[in-house]
């Protein structure tokens, strides 16, 4: 488990530190790394000044009280100017690195229909969003404030483990008839006392990595039950469901309370732990140094000097005892990314069987095209079809047959199935599925979507009145959520009015005229086959009148049958 942890921490760390941002990565990061040590070296300073200063203090030396003071404000100044800066860089660091995953995960996530695959063949793959802009945050802020904190505490313990050797000089043990010198005791004390801490604070809050893994996964489950609210909110209306959801509400948001409680009780015990821990350390050196201050052996100001080093030793021993939060929380988010990246590599690393070619005939072809489903079920097997250019064809079938299984195979995001799918080269083709994609923004943009929102206004204008949508002309450059504000057989009619601005070569309709009465829907089949006369039409649908707008049906049985006929 551990070694896992480990491979995995490696895999998504060493990409942006081996990329081609690694020199000004490794620069900026060596930069923040000195600055820390500065700061290491200003804390050792101020340790010495301890000494010189109490030193003062008990010989009544007023004539040095003030020079001191001064010396230690221009530390102090030095120290703050270090430590501001230190924290500005690694800030900085962080967005730059924070900007490269996110970029990667993107590309990642959106490269070969990954983003769809995920959602219809890993159904465990939970809430892709928030682990590309929460958990890379997360996992580039934690990671830098541990490695940095690490390094820094490192130095601190090599600084202050000499300082505290030589300030604890030798303790003489009587045991039995004999006597045993430990030289530098009161370092290798810190040290036990750490080792010891450390065992104890990862026996008490190790159940915090499974807690806050669970919890970023009831959050985000809770507030994706509210977002699909919103995004079905008329349809959850119409059946007046405000009770259903409201109790899908509670059963989430008690998942969310309850790990809490979980999390708040052992978060409770490490803290008293942990805070025990720390209490203990402040008295511990003063217990230790207090038999050679009395003895006259150490003066005050070293008394003061070694409750200071044992402190920074303590601390720099101590890293993980106080850390171990944030580690269980780097634990947790390193979880997640990396089955998210698992799950985008292995659904990116599927391969279909199907060859999509170009030739230079201008036929739509399939041949000996198979379509299957992930548990291997055959819906379609050996299916040979020849479309000429401007041909019109109706799929047909049975509820579950596979009529839009085998739309997403010729679009080719459906990676189930064998055979071969040509078209012309340089042809261009659209996909019109039931519910259209309006992208947010002005409902120009989401007219030419997926091309770049440009063109003669004049076609513009033309083509909203032929789809009679001319009351939206108007209000083209208006931003807001068109899905939500035109009705579903408004957002049919404006796919429409996409094929006529993109002018493809064939175009797949998924019912894309389910929510049109029939005249208007023999309205928008005969505006394509009037505008787009050399332009082939793929549909599938259930209505009847589909079949006077189609020369050529192919129905499926649903067994992996099929049969082609001509429409009559």
């Amino acid at each position: 488990m551990k070694r896992k942890f480990l491979s995995n921490f490696w895999q998504l760390f060493r990409g942006y530190w081996s990329s081609e941002q690694k020199w000004k990565a490794r620069g900026l990061l060596a930069f923040v790394i000195v600055l820390n040590f500065a700061s290491v070296y200003l804390l050792v300073r101020l340790n010495s000044w301890y000494n010189v200063f109490y030193n003062a203090l008990q010989q009544y030396q007023s004539e040095s009280f003030w020079p001191l003071i001064g010396e230690f404000t221009g530390l102090a100044f030095l120290y703050i100017i270090l430590a501001v800066y230190a924290i500005y860089l690694r800030q900085m660091l962080q967005i730059k690195w924070r900007t490269w995953m996110t970029d990667r995960y993107i590309g990642r996530w959106m490269k070969n229909q990954v983003y769809y695959r995920l959602q219809v063949l890993k159904s465990d793959t939970d809430n892709p969003d928030q682990r590309i802009s929460e958990d890379i945050n997360q996992f580039v802020s934690l990671t830098l404030q541990l490695l940095l904190g690490f390094l820094k505490q490192l130095t601190t313990l090599g600084a202050f483990g000499v300082v505290l050797w030589n300030l604890s000089g030798a303790f003489t043990v009587p045991i039995g008839g004999h006597e045993f010198v430990i030289y530098g005791y009161m370092f290798w004390f810190s040290l036990l006392y750490a080792v010891l801490g450390t065992v104890g604070v990862h026996f008490v809050g190790r159940r915090l990595i499974g807690l806050n893994f669970d919890q970023q996964r009831f959050e985000a489950d809770f507030r994706f039950d509210m977002m699909r609210v919103r995004e079905n909110s008329e349809s959850i209306a119409f059946y007046r469901g405000e009770q259903p959801e409201s109790v899908g509400f509670a059963e989430r948001f008690a998942r969310v309370i309850e790990n809490y409680w979980h999390l708040m009780r052992q978060t409770k015990l490490l803290n008293f732990y942990v805070n025990g821990y720390g209490q203990l350390a402040i008295i511990v050196p003063l217990v230790m140094a207090a038999p050679q201050y009395f003895a006259g052996v150490m003066t005050l100001g070293g008394l003061m000097q070694t409750a200071s080093a044992f402190g920074r030793v303590q601390d720099a021993l101590s890293y993980f005892v106080t850390a171990y939060d944030t580690i269980a929380q780097l634990a947790a988010v390193i979880h997640r990314l990396s089955g998210f990246t698992h799950h985008m590599d292995e659904v990116a690393s599927l391969k279909s069987d199907i060859v999509y070619a170009q030739g230079e005939d201008p036929e739509l072809v399939l041949k000996d095209l198979a379509v299957s489903l992930p548990d291997g079920r055959t819906l379609l097997r050996d299916c040979n079809v020849e479309l000429p250019a401007g041909r019109r064809l109706l799929i047909t079938g049975a509820s579950g047959c596979g009529k839009s299984t085998l739309l997403r195979t010729m679009a080719g995001i459906w990676p189930y199935g064998s055979g071969k799918l040509a078209v012309k080269k340089g042809s261009r083709v659209l996909f019109l599925p039931q519910r259209p994609y309006l992208p947010l923004g002005s409902l120009r943009r989401a007219l030419y979507y997926p091309l770049s929102a440009s063109g003669p206004e004049k076609r513009l204008q033309e083509v909203l009145r032929k789809v009679e949508l001319a009351p939206l002309i108007d209000r083209l450059d208006d931003v807001d959520d068109w899905s939500r504000i035109l009705s579903l057989g408004e957002q049919q009619r404006l796919a429409f009015a996409r094929v006529l601005l993109v002018r493809p070569d064939w175009v797949f309709l998924d019912e894309a005229t389910s929510a049109l009465d029939e005249p208007r829907e023999q309205e928008m089949y005969e505006l394509l086959r009037r505008e787009l006369p050399q332009m082939g039409i793929v549909s599938v649908g259930h209505r009847s009148t589909l079949f006077a707008q189609h020369q050529e049906e192919l129905h499926l049985s649903g067994d992996g049958s099929w049969r082609v006929a001509p429409v009559v």
